[in-house]
C-alpha cells in the first residue's frame, strides 16, 4: 500500500484507527461542550494564554471569533463568554505556541509530511516563517519577504495575460484585506476571484438577489427572540453554529415553535443544555424541535412543495385567514401563475418523493398556517444541491405567501459558515462585480477595471487543469482539501508555474503545489497587529450584516509575520510598481485609510471609521429586511418563482451519499477525531447507512467497504471505510468531508450558481479489497 510515489498524496492517508461507537447524543453543548473547549487549551499548552483570550473573544473591544459567522448580541453580552465550543478550539490552534519553523521544513520533506493525516498535519503549530519550495525541490525553504515578493511579481509579470493569474480568498480575511486583495487583482487586470462563497452559500445569493433584491439574509437576531415559528431545513446548529441554540432556545421561551428537517436528526436541533444556565448543567436543559421531518436526501423540494399545497387547502377553507392577501398585492408579483402549478401535485405522491408521511407534512403546514412571524433557516444542505437555487426560492415563494419577509420576527436566515465570507462579498471579492461596482472603481481611482467576469471555484479548477491559470495565490483556506474531485484538482494545481498560501497553519494545500510554492505567514485574528508602533484593528461583517471592529490582544508567536493587508501592499507594489495609480504604502501604513477608501466605492459605509470604532458596529443597509424588494426585473415587486420536482432516479445498486462534518472539525480544520454527538469517537472513514439498506445489499453493520462514483463515466475511488448503521432515509449515506470529495465529480454542481453539489453524490457500495489501492494508483 505504501508505494513511494513521486508526488505527495492529495488525499488523507488510507487507513483506519480504533472505533469506537458510543451513545447518540439527542442534545448539545452543556458541560461537556465546555470540557472540551478548555480540553484543548490544555492540550495546546497554553491554558492561561487562551483562556484570557477567550474571554475576548466576540465581546465588544475584543476580537471576532475566527470560526463561525453566527452574530453577537446587539447590546449586553455573557461576561461568562461569547465563545462556544468549536469557537474556542479554533482559538486554541492560534493560541499555540508551537512553531512551525524553516528548520521544520528542513528536517520534513512535503512527500512525507503528506504521508500525516489533515489533524496531525493541523497540530505542528503556528506557521512563523515565509519559506519557499523551488521547482523540483523536496523541502520548503526559508526566504526573505522582500525575496518572496520578488518572486511573485517575477512570475505575474511573465504572464501572457493578467487572466492567467486567480486570486482566492477564505472567509477569515478582514474587510480591509479583501478591500485591497480585489483592488490589487482589478488594478493587475483580472476579476479571477474565486472565494470560498463558491463553495457554500453562493446558491443563496442566487438564489435571493432575483427575489428580495439582496443576495443575504433579512432578519437579524432580536427577530429569533420574538417570532412565531423557526424551520431549520438543511442545517446543523449544535456543530456548525453552536451559539444559534441560545437564540433559538431564548425564541423558545418566547413562543416559537420550531420545525427541523433534516435526513439525519441532529443533536443540536432537538436539544440544548446551556451551559450558562441552571437548568443546562444539572437539569433537562430545553427541548427545541417541536417537529422534526426526516426529508430523504434532496427530497427538499417535493417536501416544500407538500406544505404549500396544504397551505393553498388552509386557504381556501379560510380565505384571507393563512395567506396575506394585502402583502401579495402590493408587494409581489406572478402569485396567480404560482398558484395555479399545484392543480397537478398530489399530497401523497410528493410525500412519498419526500421521505416524509404525509401526517407530519400536515402538521407542519398546520404550525405555519395561521402564523404570520416565521423565519427560515437553512445551510449547506440546501445550497450544495444540484436544485438548491430553485429550493432556496421556493422558500421565498412561502414566505410571500404568508407576508412573512420584511416584517419582526419574520424573514430569510441563511447561515453563513466562515467568520467574514459574507464581508468578502460586500468588498467586492467576485469573480462577477456589477457594472456599478466597477464604474465606482473607476471613479474613485482612475483606472478601468476589467470587465469580464472571471472564474469562480470550480471554473479556476478547470482552467488550471488546462493550464489557462499559470499562477495561483491564496489568501488564506485549505483550497485542495475544500474543493470537490480530489485528484482532478490536485492535478490542476501541479500545472501552476506558481502556487501561493497566506496561512496561519499548515494543511494539505502546501504540499500539492505548483511547480514553486510559497507559505506566506500571518496574523490570526487572536494577535496583536502593531504597524509603525500603533496596534490596529480591523473590521468584519456576521451573517447578519452587523460590521463590527476586531481587535488582537495575543502576542504574536513569531516576528517573522506580516499582515493580510501589508501583504497584499507588498505584492501590490513589486508586481505593479510605477505602473499603479494607487498609493499602496498609504494603506500599509494605516487602516484608516483603507477605511476610507471603502467609504468611498462602496454603498452603506458612511462615516466608516467613525462608526466601527461604536461599540457594537453598525448594520449594512437591507431594503428587503424593511419590506422593499428592489429588484432589477420588477422593480419594487418580488416574483413568485416558478419552481421545478427533481427527478432522483438511483439504479438498483445505487446510493445517494452527501457530505458531512464531524462535530470535531470546523471546514476542512480538524481538530479531533471523534464525533461525539453522532456517538462517534476515534474514526473518520465511516458511512452512516440505513440498517435495512445494509441487509439488503448482505453488508453488516462495521463491515469495511470501498466507495465509487462514476460521473462522467471516470472511476472514483474512496477506499476503506466502515458501515455504520444509523438513523438516515433508506437509499441515502452520509461521509465526512474531506475524506469523500474525491467522489464528488467537478461537474455535480448546482445549477445557477456553479457550486459543488457534495450534498447529492450518487454513489455504489463495494466490500473492501485490499487491492483497490494498486488501481487508485493506476488512476
Amino acid at each position: 500500500m505504501e508505494k513511494e510515489k513521486k508526488e505527495p498524496a492529495a488525499e488523507n492517508p488510507y487507513k483506519l484507527l480504533d472505533l469506537k461507537l458510543t451513545k447518540v447524543e439527542k442534545w448539545a453543548a452543556g458541560i461537556p461542550a465546555v470540557m472540551a473547549a478548555f480540553g484543548d487549551l490544555f492540550e495546546e499548552g497554553v491554558p492561561i494564554r487562551g483562556t484570557r483570550a477567550l474571554f475576548r473573544m466576540n465581546q465588544m473591544g475584543g476580537f471576532d471569533c475566527p470560526s463561525c459567522a453566527w452574530p453577537d448580541p446587539d447590546d449586553d453580552r455573557s461576561p461568562l463568554g461569547e465563545y462556544c465550543e468549536n469557537g474556542a478550539k479554533a482559538l486554541a490552534e492560534e493560541a499555540t505556541t508551537k512553531k512551525v519553523t524553516a528548520d521544520f521544513f528542513k528536517k520534513n520533506s512535503v512527500f512525507d509530511l503528506a504521508k500525516l493525516t489533515d489533524f496531525e498535519i493541523g497540530r505542528k503549530g503556528r506557521l512563523a516563517e515565509p519559506v519557499y519550495l523551488p521547482k523540483g525541490g523536496t523541502h520548503y525553504q526559508p526566504i526573505s519577504w522582500d525575496d518572496a515578493f520578488k518572486k511573485i511579481a517575477e512570475h505575474l509579470n511573465a504572464l501572457e495575460t493578467p487572466d492567467q493569474a486567480a486570486f482566492y480568498t477564505s472567509g477569515r480575511t478582514s474587510n480591509e484585506a479583501s478591500f485591497l486583495y480585489q483592488l490589487f487583482a482589478k488594478e493587475f487586470g483580472t476579476n479571477n476571484m474565486p472565494d470560498c462563497s463558491n463553495m457554500c452559500h453562493e446558491t443563496s445569493g442566487t438564489a435571493l438577489l432575483p427575489t428580495i433584491g439582496i443576495g443575504k439574509g433579512t432578519v437579524k437576531l432580536n427577530d429569533f427572540y420574538d417570532t412565531d415559528v423557526i424551520v431549520i431545513i438543511g442545517q446543523n446548529p449544535g456543530t456548525n453554529a453552536p451559539r444559534m441554540m441560545s437564540a433559538l432556545e431564548k425564541g423558545k421561551k418566547n413562543g416559537a415553535k420550531i420545525i427541523a428537517i433534516n435526513p439525519l436528526p441532529e443533536a443540536g436541533l432537538m436539544g440544548f443544555h446551556n451551559p450558562q444556565q441552571i437548568n443546562g448543567i444539572i437539569g433537562s436543559g430545553a427541548k427545541l424541535a417541536d417537529l422534526y421531518l426526516p426529508v430523504k436526501i434532496n427530497g427538499d423540494m417535493e417536501l416544500l412543495k407538500a406544505i404549500g399545497l396544504l397551505l393553498i387547502d388552509f386557504e381556501k377553507k379560510s380565505p384571507g385567514e393563512v395567506f396575506d392577501q394585502k402583502f401579495i398585492a402590493d408587494k409581489t408579483i406572478g402569485y396567480d401563475a404560482f398558484i395555479k402549478q399545484f392543480d397537478h401535485y398530489k399530497l401523497e405522491d410528493l410525500a412519498a418523493a419526500s421521505g416524509v408521511s404525509q401526517a407530519a407534512i400536515y402538521e407542519a403546514a398546520q404550525m405555519l398556517a395561521f402564523k404570520k412571524r416565521i423565519i427560515f433557516c437553512w445551510g449547506m444542505g440546501l445550497t450544495q444541491q444540484p436544485n438548491g437555487v430553485e429550493m432556496i426560492q421556493e422558500i421565498v415563494n412561502l414566505l410571500l405567501l404568508k407576508g412573512s419577509i420584511g416584517k419582526p420576527g419574520a424573514g430569510v436566515c441563511p447561515v453563513r459558515g466562515h467568520s467574514n465570507v459574507q464581508g468578502n462579498r460586500t468588498m467586492m471579492i467576485n469573480e462577477k462585480p456589477s457594472n456599478e461596482q466597477l464604474d465606482r472603481i473607476q471613479k474613485v481611482f482612475g483606472f478601468d477595471p476589467p470587465r469580464e467576469h472571471g472564474y469562480d471555484v470550480v471554473g479556476v479548477i478547470k482552467a488550471m487543469h488546462e493550464s489557462k491559470v499559470k499562477v495561483f495565490f491564496s489568501m488564506g483556506g485549505n483550497f485542495l482539501s475544500a474543493t470537490p474531485d480530489t485528484t482532478f484538482t490536485a492535478k490542476a494545481l501541479r500545472k501552476l508555474n506558481l502556487s501561493v498560501s497566506v496561512s496561519t497553519k499548515l494543511n494539505r494545500s502546501h504540499l500539492v503545489h505548483g511547480q514553486e510554492a510559497l507559505i506566506l505567514p500571518t496574523f490570526s485574528r487572536s494577535d496583536i497587529d502593531m504597524v509603525n508602533g500603533e496596534p490596529q484593528f480591523v473590521s468584519t461583517e456576521n451573517s447578519m450584516g452587523v460590521v463590527q471592529s476586531s481587535k488582537g490582544m495575543l502576542k504574536p508567536i513569531s516576528d517573522k509575520l506580516v499582515n493580510e493587508t501589508q501583504i497584499v501592499c507588498r505584492m501590490a507594489i513589486a508586481t505593479l510598481g510605477r505602473r499603479s495609480v494607487i498609493d499602496w504604502q498609504r494603506y500599509a501604513n494605516s487602516y484608516d485609510a483603507v477605511r476610507d477608501d471603502i467609504e468611498k466605492c462602496i454603498p452603506g459605509f458612511e462615516n466608516y471609521n467613525l462608526r466601527v470604532r461604536h461599540k457594537e458596529g453598525f448594520y449594512l443597509p437591507n431594503a428587503a429586511r424593511e419590506g422593499n424588494f428592489i429588484t432589477k426585473k420588477f422593480g419594487d415587486r418580488a416574483p413568485f418563482t416558478l419552481t421545478s420536482i427533481p427527478e432522483n432516479v438511483l439504479a438498483p445498486d445505487e446510493y445517494m451519499m452527501a457530505t458531512t462534518r464531524t462535530h470535531d472539525q470546523f471546514n476542512t480544520t480538524i481538530y479531533g477525531l471523534d464525533d461525539r454527538y453522532r456517538g462517534i469517537k476515534n474514526e473518520r472513514r465511516v458511512i452512516f447507512m440505513n440498517q435495512k439498506d445494509i441487509e439488503k445489499a448482505g453488508f453488516a453493520d462495521g463491515e469495511k467497504v470501498d466507495l465509487f462514483n462514476y460521473d462522467n463515466g471516470i472511476e472514483r475511488i474512496a477506499p476503506l471505510f466502515i458501515i455504520v448503521s444509523y438513523q438516515i432515509p433508506e437509499g441515502n449515506t452520509m461521509t465526512y468531508f474531506p475524506e469523500t470529495n474525491v467522489l464528488v465529480s467537478i461537474n455535480n454542481v448546482v445549477r445557477g450558481s456553479n457550486m459543488p453539489a457534495s450534498k447529492f453524490v450518487k454513489i455504489k457500495i463495494k466490500k473492501h479489497n485490499p487491492k483497490i489501492y494498486e488501481l487508485i494508483d493506476q488512476l
